[in-house]
């Protein structure tokens, strides 16, 4: 029990770490730089327009009543918060080691901390067994809905910051023009996205998907290659996510014959 409690204190002061931090980097703002004025140097097409953003506030609002929920005391002993471990607290120091890679421009080193943050993501995401098993209401609105919330972003982010990893290196990209990579790069969200939903049939992982592409969309519209892909992709995502739904919550066979 008492190693259970200390899990629970954890996870509330990680996360109330990364939200403080996460203000004071763009209040101060840290190294003088705020993370919207960095981003804005890198020409690159994968970068949906400013409001879709503020899905942040959110993504911390969400994983606020997630801590809350996980440390109240008769969630000490959930089995499926045990599984989950200490991966949330490495999620939110990899979020935190992000944000001052980036604001102290050692991009390289951006890529580590994101990749590591999206790898615990994942592993949270399979442990809580999401789409797989079915729990309470509370838990499936508290525990399971921020963390496909927070995964849709931040496997968005990922690919973001591997083209602006890319853009920093000079990258030529084997004489592939950036807007085609743009294209490349919305398939392949389109694809890890629609892969989720068909398997999970994970409504809000999907709705995150269609805010940030649809983001893109609206922020090149001057770009008609990286525009019309970007709505496609986005209505793609949108069918895949109703389908994935359906799929999921299909009648099965033993249940109809009353087994």
């Amino acid at each position: 029990m008492r190693k259970d409690t200390i899990r629970q204190l954890v996870n509330v002061v990680a996360l109330v770490a990364t939200i403080a931090v996460n203000g004071l980097a763009n209040a101060l703002p840290l190294n003088g730089l705020t993370t919207g004025e960095i981003s804005d140097r890198f020409d690159v097409y994968f970068v949906p327009a400013g409001y879709v953003f503020s899905i942040w506030g959110l993504i911390y609002l969400a994983l606020g009543a997630f801590a809350v929920y996980q440390a109240l005391p008769g969630q000490r002993d959930n089995p499926r918060l045990r599984r989950v471990g200490y991966l949330f607290a490495l999620s939110c120091a990899a979020n935190l080691a992000w944000l001052f890679f980036w604001h102290y421009e050692l991009f390289p080193l951006t890529l580590v901390a994101m990749v590591i943050l999206l790898l615990s993501l994942i592993a949270i995401y399979l442990r809580l067994g999401i789409g797989r098993s079915q729990v309470s209401l509370a838990e499936r609105w508290l525990v399971r809905v921020p963390f496909s919330i927070y995964l849709g972003w931040v496997t968005v982010a990922t690919i973001a910051n591997v083209t602006s990893l890319l853009d920093y290196l000079n990258w030529g990209g084997w004489g592939i023009g950036a807007e085609a990579w743009a294209v490349i790069m919305l398939v392949t969200a389109t694809a890890v996205s629609s892969a989720v939903a068909l398997n999970r049939g994970d409504i809000a992982y999907s709705l995150v998907l269609i805010w940030a592409l649809s983001g893109i969309a609206v922020k090149h519209a001057a770009t008609p290659v990286v525009s019309v892909t970007a709505w496609v992709t986005t209505v793609v995502v949108a069918l895949v996510m109703v389908i994935g739904a359906w799929w999921s919550n299909r009648p099965r066979p033993s249940a109809a014959l009353g087994a």
